[in-house]
Parts: C-alpha cells; structure tokens; sequence
C-alpha cells in the first residue's frame, strides 16, 4: 500500500509501506521506493545521495502518522517509480 509518512523529524515520505513482525527493538516497517516530499511540491529519492537502496527497513516509533496521500501526489509517486 502506498502512504504518505511523518517522520518525528518531520520529513515527510511518500512511500510503498508493509508492516513487518520482528523481535522488539527491530525495524518493523519496510519502506519501498520511498520519495521524500519537499516543500515545493516535488518528490526526490529518499537516501538517493548516500545509498544506491530502494528498500529500506525503519522503526515504527520514528514515525508520528501515516495518512493516505492526496490523488494528485499519489499519481505524481505512481509516474516516478514507473
């Protein structure tokens, strides 16, 4: 399923999410293609400059909300990742 994400450090993400069962302490959620929205409107690759990654495995206490994305952001995620 695709989500828009708050972090706690208030980046907000665009992103396949699946929850995952780990022992406690682990990641928990697997971000696929995540997409870093940015204040202009536009979405960049999140960790593109520090990692050639698509998938990446992150703790659910480091995110403050998860929210359907509005149709006109979903469709410009859905171009990217094509």
């Amino acid at each position: 399923m695709i989500k828009l994400i708050v972090l706690t450090t208030k980046q907000m993400l665009i992103s396949q999410i699946e929850e995952i069962g780990v022992e406690i302490g682990e990641p928990d959620c697997k971000l696929t293609e995540p997409f870093l929205h940015n204040s202009d409107d536009t979405l960049t690759p999140w960790l593109l400059d520090v990692s050639n990654e698509n998938t990446f495995m992150i703790s659910s206490d480091k995110i403050l909300t998860i929210v359907e994305p509005k149709p006109t952001l979903l469709e410009k995620y859905q171009n990217l990742i094509k």
